[in-house]
């Protein structure tokens, strides 16, 4: 079974994701960029209180948009933002010459990494396959670019089935993101990740606006119900929430 993950701004969305189905709940501003970060109080206010009524609920949270050679500022966040009460950090890495070494220093660190590999323009497979080796407790595959476009634009299928594959071999979870809503839905069932990440497909009107628990809902159940009873429950989100398709 695929885990929803929602992204959410502040405590009220958070309970409203909870209790709507999410079994990961993700801690991001989306006014900051792809993988904003909140302040470290805001984080450690809402994980103290969601802590309070889903004990054992997943909690990550991202340190923002660093650029990967920025080594100490990603030292620094990932520390602050692990002390702050959660599960997973997340951290956005893109190809090229530091990636590789910004790998490095997050498997080193004291704290549940899960790097996010930005894959605007495709991602070196090499790359991948190097994340794999480190250790990470898990790896997503997202995009930076929040233009329309959507992962399965940037990276095959049949790609991403062997990245997560290679993910799972060593130990890790799977997850990807990245514009995912109604559309890509099948390749989503398809490639059956173990954590699939949204934020505007569970939102009123656009990644910036308010998270509707009705969306995140009829999510939790399409990714959870056997794949025979599908098309009726598609039918019937398409119709109550058109164009919520991005994360």
């Amino acid at each position: 079974m695929t885990a929803l993950l929602a992204s959410v701004r502040s405590d009220e969305e958070a309970f409203d994701a909870a209790q709507a189905g999410a079994e990961l709940i993700d801690l991001k501003e989306p006014n900051a960029g792809a993988l904003g970060g909140l302040s470290i109080g805001d984080i450690t206010q809402i994980a103290r209180r969601l802590r309070a009524h889903y004990p054992v609920k997943p909690i990550s949270a991202t340190i923002g948009d660093v650029p990967a050679d920025a080594l100490d500022e990603i030292t620094a966040r990932v520390i602050e933002v692990s002390d702050a009460g959660i599960d997973y950090v997340k951290v956005g890495v893109t190809p090229g010459p530091a990636a590789r070494r910004c790998l490095e220093q997050l498997a080193t660190l004291p704290a549940a990494v899960v790097p996010v590999l930005l894959c605007d323009g495709g991602m070196d497979g090499e790359l991948v396959a190097y994340a794999a080796t480190l250790g990470f407790v898990g790896v997503m595959f997202d995009t930076a670019g929040k233009d329309g476009s959507t992962l399965f634009d940037h990276v095959d299928g049949d790609t991403l089935a062997q990245w997560l594959r290679i993910t799972r071999e060593r130990g890790a979870m799977s997850g990807i993101a990245g514009s995912l809503g109604w559309a890509q839905f099948e390749q989503i069932r398809a490639l059956a990740p173990d954590v699939a990440g949204f934020r505007t497909a569970l939102c009123v009107d656009g990644r910036r606006s308010r998270l509707d628990p009705q969306r995140v809902a009829q999510w939790a159940a399409a990714l959870h119900r056997p794949s025979g009873e599908l098309s009726g429950a598609l039918a019937a989100a398409d119709a109550r929430a058109p164009g919520a398709a991005r994360f």
